[in-house]
């Protein structure tokens, strides 16, 4: 924390998706880092690749503010605890700033984040094509909501710095928010590595300078911290953590990378501590383990290294016969079922303690918000215990007959359906839990645990 005290935080919102937030957040992040600046890092929404690209850039771990995951004291907690000792927070919005869920337009919107956490917005705007047009755009973000204020604009996909300031002085002479800088059109800065669309690995660290490099070029940072001052958040309670009471072991590798860390954050509060390993890596489990958690990721990308690795299957399947819980989402539900297979059409043969077998697709298969109930008594709770999840994924799962559904799920537009599976104290499903949005549920698991 800076000796003065202060503080800057501000919501980078696009226009519409694709407008570049995700490289200007990653720029901006690191070019303020590389001052020495802490910076929090946010992002709004359920995404969990952009958070290990905001971690990768600011130093720091990023977390989801989502308002269909958290209440308003949730995602105001979250907040104070993540910036209270930076110097700034940047938090990257999703999608347009004002396309939400609700039929208000705003439910689960950037705006709605900027509006509840009382932070101003930074437009990002797509400007290839575009001149004088952009002032009645950035008019109509500025006036849609008098709330929400709107302190300045960067333009993203610019042709050339002279394409930059004829976006200037058309802001300047219609007293408009201000252009504070703008990333020019390059290849360069696409984000490189791309599976089905997604990113699959670390970020280059000479990439993410060279971008830093950009914005400090392009970008005029002071302006940036000036207009988005506000008062310094303060700390949460002191809450102090219980003894170590179990110990939850948590895939992490390549393969299984998915993982909202708020989930694992909740449940020290009730005793539990995460040890990681490497399905792709370790022969063997930790020692002294009293459950498993595998997240998501690109267990397809590794399906042939995940099936060769037989002594890790093998205590795994002796770990579930030892009646201890085990628990998949997404990639990790793949790694529970019988059989995967590759986009080439390889069958490789995963644990085999779920029925069913997965098959990768390229085309996606399901995307959204999800709300559930479990079915039966369980690692979550006695039937009907209620959860919200978000499910994204390209794979589908062949089930056998008369199997035992782990949720009732419903979607956005209240379609019902029977979600992931369950087999003795072993249970996987494609959505991924946010556990925040039922700690009873937690803590029921952290109980599981303990037995």
């Amino acid at each position: 924390m800076n000796s003065k005290g202060e503080f800057s935080g501000f919501l980078l919102g696009g226009v519409n998706s694709g407008s570049g937030k995700t490289t200007l957040a990653l720029a901006l992040m690191r070019a303020f880092a590389r001052r020495g600046l802490a910076v929090a890092p946010f992002k709004c929404g359920p995404d969990y690749i952009d958070p290990s690209f905001h971690r990768q850039a600011a130093g720091r771990p990023s977390a989801n503010l989502d308002t269909f995951f958290l209440d308003d004291r949730q995602l105001e907690e979250l907040f104070r605890r993540r910036a209270t000792d930076c110097d700034m927070a940047i938090v990257e919005g999703v999608m347009g700033l004002f396309d939400g869920t609700g039929s208000d337009f705003r439910q689960g919107s950037s705006a709605e984040i900027a509006l509840k956490l009382e932070l101003p917005v930074i437009l990002v705007v797509n400007a290839r094509g575009l001149s004088g047009s952009i002032a009645p755009l950035v008019k109509g973000f500025a006036d849609w909501n008098p709330q929400l204020r709107i302190a300045g604009v960067i333009a993203d996909f610019t042709g050339s710095a002279a394409h930059a300031e004829i976006l200037a002085r058309t802001l300047e002479t219609a007293q408009l928010p201000p252009l504070l800088g703008y990333l020019q059109r390059n290849d360069c800065w696409r984000l490189p590595e791309r599976h089905l669309g997604l990113s699959t690995g670390p970020l280059d660290s000479g990439w993410l300078d060279a971008l830093a490099e950009e914005a400090e070029r392009t970008i005029d940072l002071d302006q940036l911290l000036a207009l988005t001052r506000r008062p310094q958040p303060e700390p949460p309670p002191v809450e102090l953590l219980p003894p170590v009471q179990t110990r939850l072991g948590v895939a992490r590798d390549a393969a299984f990378q998915f993982h909202y860390e708020e989930n694992f954050e909740l449940l020290r509060k009730f005793g539990v501590a995460t040890v990681d390993f490497s399905p792709l890596a370790d022969s063997e489990l930790p020692p002294e383990l009293d459950g498993l958690w595998f997240g998501g990721g690109y267990p397809e990308l590794y399906a042939e290294q995940l099936a060769s690795n037989t002594s890790l299957l093998e205590a795994i399947r002796d770990f579930a016969g030892r009646n201890r819980p085990i628990y998949g989402e997404c990639g990790g539900y793949l790694y529970l079922a019988e059989t995967l297979t590759d986009l080439e059409g390889r069958s490789h043969r995963m644990t085999a303690l779920l029925p069913g077998h997965a098959t990768m697709n390229r085309r996606l298969a399901a995307l959204g918000y999800r709300e559930l109930v479990t079915t039966v008594p369980g690692i979550f709770g006695p039937p009907g215990t209620p959860l919200r999840g978000h499910e994204f994924h390209y794979s589908t799962m062949e089930l056998p007959a008369g199997g035992t559904a782990l949720f009732d799920a419903t979607d956005p537009r209240g379609r019902g359906f029977r979600a992931g599976t369950v087999s003795g104290r072993v249970s996987g499903s494609y959505i991924h839990l946010a556990l925040a949005s039922n700690p009873t549920a937690a803590r029921h698991f952290a109980g599981e645990l303990a037995k």
